[in-house]
């Protein structure tokens, strides 16, 4: 059995990871347009404030690829997949045929059309590990940094070249950091600890214009800069795939086993659609964990095994400056709020008597066992949800419960 696969992020780890538990003899080939080893992208602020370096940011060990019998062609392109040939195209012209393929293509930063953008000569993004290096080199001790979007991507930004530039300004079009994972009260919390750091914000606004070492934003401040880092979103590579005449909407649409609508073809990670439990929409989850857990599924498939991803859930775990927050799941619901004297602060959303969503800050320890009720549906009666609520601990669980999860389940 021929595998190939397009991408070395983390679903394309699970996915090799998952062929292996059922074929050990067939032959994987990884293709990427990046020239590094796998590596954790989440950790690209990190290497920028020294608190990492790129030997740790590995996702894997130096002899991954050679244990697991993979060939491994980093820095090249495919143009094309050929479904009716079994055949994927790269750039230079070579065809490498498989049996079955993933498509584990993740997604890229999305740079709206904004007048004088071009003319920017120190404009960069921030998802790569080219894109921090290619950063870091045009940063001095005196540059004023403008951050376009107060997302993750951005605030990590911000965090990673914090105490190596002059200044730090961000601007977003939403009225709050961080909109897509916190609520109101969580953003404030989390403004406050980077306004206390000195980057400036400014919110409910937008560049109209940028011109030689200034941005014009529609509300008619002007902002000076040397450095531009756009992050104002991610859109999923999806094209090879709707190319070659497979089901696309938002995302690459595959199965709970990552088929897609093209023979032998899976897809798996950002540039596909998941099934989010909390929502009970298709929808993409650009989550390391979610990327994996599918990969891994597919592979399994792929390889003629029986596996399926049914429990998908948006979950970011994520700190800045020393502060930790972590948030799953959906808003939807009933939600209750619980803030101690320290200064932690938890949100609990439920409805139809489950556990949908929550968001942690400060204190977030066992975190875990509020995901595991997330992701396994469990009903609220079943267990002490006033304990739980004040302090997650396996106690709250029935006998039986306690035995399941110490038994070998994720939480």
């Amino acid at each position: 059995m021929r595998y190939v696969i397009i991408g070395n992020s983390a679903a394309a780890v699970g996915t090799i990871e998952g062929i292996r538990q059922v074929d050990g003899a067939g032959s994987i080939t990884v293709i990427s347009d990046e020239a590094y080893h796998t590596y954790s992208r989440p950790l690209i602020s990190y290497l920028l404030c020294g608190k990492t370096t790129e030997e740790r940011m590995k996702y894997r060990p130096d002899d991954f690829y050679e244990k697991n019998g993979v060939t491994l062609l980093l820095g090249r392109h495919v143009c094309a997949i050929r479904p009716e040939e079994k055949t994927v195209l790269l750039e230079d012209g070579e065809k490498i045929a498989y049996d079955k393929l993933m498509v584990a293509t993740g997604s890229r930063p999305f740079i709206p059309p904004m007048e004088g953008l071009e003319m920017v000569k120190k404009r960069f993004t921030f998802m790569t590990l080219k894109d921090a290096k290619t950063l870091e080199a045009a940063l001095t001790p005196k540059s004023r940094v403008l951050i376009v979007g107060a997302g993750l991507i951005g605030l990590k930004c911000a965090e990673g070249i914090h105490g190596r530039v002059g200044s730090i300004a961000v601007v977003d079009l939403a009225d709050r950091i961080l909109p897509s994972i916190l609520d109101a009260e969580g953003s404030s919390i989390v403004q406050r600890l980077l306004e206390a750091k000195g980057i400036v914000f400014y919110l409910s606004d937008s560049v109209r214009q940028f011109l030689p070492e200034r941005a014009l934003l529609q509300s008619g401040k002007e902002i000076g800069f040397d450095v531009v880092v756009i992050a104002v979103g991610v859109r999923p590579n999806t094209e090879l795939v709707a190319q070659a005449g497979g089901k696309v909407s938002r995302g690459i649409a595959a199965s709970d086993c990552g088929e897609t609508s093209l023979p032998d073809i899976y897809a798996a990670g950002d540039c596909c659609e998941s099934y989010d439990i909390t929502t009970g929409q298709n929808r993409i989850l650009a989550l390391l964990p979610n990327a994996y857990m599918q990969g891994e599924a597919a592979g399994i498939a792929m390889a003629g095994g029986e596996a399926h991803f049914k429990k998908a859930v948006p979950m970011n775990a994520i700190g800045f400056f020393g502060l930790h927050m972590i948030t799953a799941g959906s808003y939807d619901g009933d939600a209750e709020v619980l803030q101690d004297s320290e200064g932690n602060y938890k949100k609990l959303v439920t409805k139809d008597g489950l556990l949908k969503g929550y968001i942690l800050i400060g204190n977030v320890e066992r975190a875990g066992i509020y995901t595991s009720l997330i992701r396994e549906q469990t009903p609220l009666a079943a267990i002490d949800y006033q304990l739980i609520k004040e302090k997650p601990q396996l106690m709250a669980f029935s006998r039986k419960q306690r035995a399941e999860k110490l038994g070998g389940m994720r939480i």
